[in-house]
């Protein structure tokens, strides 16, 4: 265990590690590979707490940060009012600098990427100014996944000068994957964005916790490029999850499958949480009440002969 946190504390700088029993067989297993600038690590096994606080700053600043890529089991990062789980499929860029704690189960196993933190601040310093939680699952952050997996296996084969190299590229991708690419995505790309935004919205339009941040974590994107990505299209996401839900409301109001339940389930059941609310959208979007749609869509006595 000594030898651990010598080797955990040499890398990623003085801390206190906590863990369950110091007396047990350690199972934490950590291959690094540093240059001058940057620095990568794979990290797997043995269940901890990591908390990098004020003190051990002061005693051991470092001027980096540190990209964490999970690649099994669960981690929970919390640094100033940020907090969150990261796992399989999500990234977080944090400030070495910045009082953190980090704890993952038995199960984690991630690389980090250590990037200097000028190199942060000089390409965004919105990125650098608070921690980033980063989605993999498609998109820009899946491309990052990919290339950090397939550096960290490759790096031995590389120069110091190769290796910086792919590293200063990774680190371009991961300051624009954190602040949307907002400013520097063309045109075709953001009306692919929108297009996959309404079909993912159209597909989960009746999920009541639908909202932007998991719109984002589904589809690799920030939160904020999508909303820039809908206002250059003239609408939000909150009016595209409503327009959705209503002619979704309005579908199963027709339909013989839905005739047994009421307008208020059906409400709740397309995502809307109150009857009332439903209602005066309902009517302002079709110019008519849920019960005149339902009724307009009833096939009347007559015309069962």
């Amino acid at each position: 265990m000594d030898a651990w946190n010598d080797a955990f504390t040499g890398l990623h700088g003085a801390s206190r590690i906590t863990v369950r029993d110091r007396t047990a067989p350690w199972t934490g297993r950590l291959v690094s590979q540093r240059s001058r600038t940057f620095g990568m690590a794979l990290c797997s096994g043995g269940r901890e707490e990591v908390t990098r606080a004020a003190r051990h700053i002061k005693a051991d600043p470092r001027g980096t940060y540190e990209l964490l890529v999970p690649l099994a089991g669960t981690a929970r990062v919390e640094q100033g009012s940020s907090s969150g789980e990261i796992h399989p499929g999500s990234m977080a860029l944090c400030d070495i600098d910045r009082p953190m704690f980090f704890a993952h189960d038995d199960r984690f196993r991630s690389i980090a990427l250590i990037v200097p933190g000028q190199g942060v601040a000089g390409r965004s310093p919105a990125v650098a100014r608070e921690p980033q939680v980063i989605s993999g699952g498609s998109g820009l952050g899946r491309v990052i996944r990919t290339m950090v997996g397939t550096l960290q296996e490759e790096r031995e084969q590389l120069s110091e000068i190769s290796f910086d190299f792919a590293c200063e590229r990774l680190l371009d991708l991961v300051c624009l994957a954190a602040e949307g690419a907002s400013d520097s995505a063309p045109a075709g790309q953001r009306a692919t964005v929108e297009a996959e935004v309404r079909r993912y919205i159209r597909r989960h339009a009746g999920d009541g916790d639908l909202d932007v941040v998991g719109i984002a974590r589904a589809l690799g994107w920030s939160p904020r490029y999508i909303q820039q990505v809908l206002q250059a299209a003239g609408t939000t996401s909150r009016d595209l999850i409503r327009r959705e839900r209503l002619h979704l409301a309005r579908t199963r109001l027709a339909s013989a499958g839905w005739a047994g339940h009421s307008i208020a389930q059906i409400a709740h059941a397309c995502g809307f949480g109150s009857h009332a609310s439903f209602s005066t959208a309902f009517r302002r979007e079709f110019g008519m009440s849920p019960r005149d749609a339902r009724s307009v869509a009833s096939p009347r006595p007559e015309d069962h002969g």
